[in-house]
């Protein structure tokens, strides 16, 4: 079992930034990329950022340079830089791990609430 600890989330207003990390342990063995996904109210889970040990790095459409990911590897921590936030930002940000940049979903963690509003 791997266990993902989240932490970062809170409200801020629009434009403003918050830093999201999320620390891994347990049976990381075979865990080579990290990453976030998000779900708003009514809508799906969608990919936000994702990463690898190697500094490759995947983002979702929307992020369009606002959000820089960033894994520590001796610390099997990763870091969601987000910036220039705006409203439809809102929503629950998820941790998840797996063996590939795009075969991420072996573990998940249980999300922090991420709110842009004034």
């Amino acid at each position: 079992q791997v266990q993902l600890v989240e932490s970062g989330g809170g409200l801020v207003q629009p434009g403003g930034s918050l830093r999201l990390s999320c620390a891994a342990s347990g049976r990381i063995f075979g865990i080579n990329a990290m990453g976030w996904y998000r779900q708003a109210p009514g809508k799906e889970r969608e990919l936000v950022a994702a990463i690898n040990i190697g500094g490759v790095t995947n983002y979702g459409d929307f992020v369009k340079g606002r959000f820089t990911i960033s894994m520590d590897n001796a610390k099997n921590t990763v870091y969601l830089q987000m910036n220039s936030l705006k409203p439809e930002d809102t929503a629950v940000y998820y941790c998840t791990v797996g063996k590939t940049l795009f075969g991420l979903g072996s573990y998940w963690g249980q999300g922090t609430q991420v709110t842009v509003s004034s």
